[in-house]
């Protein structure tokens, strides 16, 4: 038996079930909160539309927004985008519950965004949120604010 998949422009599968604010799948025919608009973005517009949802309390769709960040960032600021997708991710598991991989994603996070905390590029707050993450990781159980990606 086939499923059909939802597929994107390019015929890459994508889940069209409406989502939650923390990502989560909803029944289909569900209101849902509203997607992620896929597009080109500028480092600086990456970073005002994912501090948007993160102060809107949906780290998931700001993981969105880094993510895409990343896979068409230069190579030197790969691991940049990616740690900030997992610190938004590791905040997604925290709202969620999930501890252990609040934990365990925060601290990867972490790690990859460290190497940049002497340049901070694109006015990046790097110490801020290493702060900001070494705290979730010790406490990932304890009412965790959301992070600012700038100072």
């Amino acid at each position: 038996m086939t499923v059909d998949r939802d597929r994107d422009a390019r015929g890459r599968a994508e889940n069209a079930r409406p989502r939650d604010g923390l990502g989560r799948p909803l029944p289909h025919g569900s209101a849902g909160v509203e997607r992620v608009a896929a597009r080109d973005r500028t480092p600086d517009e990456a970073i005002a539309d994912a501090q948007g949802y993160l102060d809107r309390e949906m780290p998931f769709h700001a993981h969105e927004v880094l993510e895409e960040q990343w896979k068409v960032a230069p190579q030197p600021e790969r691991a940049l985008w990616q740690g900030l997708a997992q610190l938004a991710v590791g905040l997604t598991h925290q709202r969620r519950g999930n501890t252990s991989g609040a934990t365990s994603v925060t601290t990867r996070g972490a790690d990859a965004i460290s190497r940049y905390v002497a340049i901070a590029p694109h006015g990046i707050d790097v110490a801020g949120l290493l702060s900001w993450a070494r705290a979730l990781a010790a406490e990932p159980d304890g009412d965790v604010p959301v992070p600012a990606l700038r100072s």
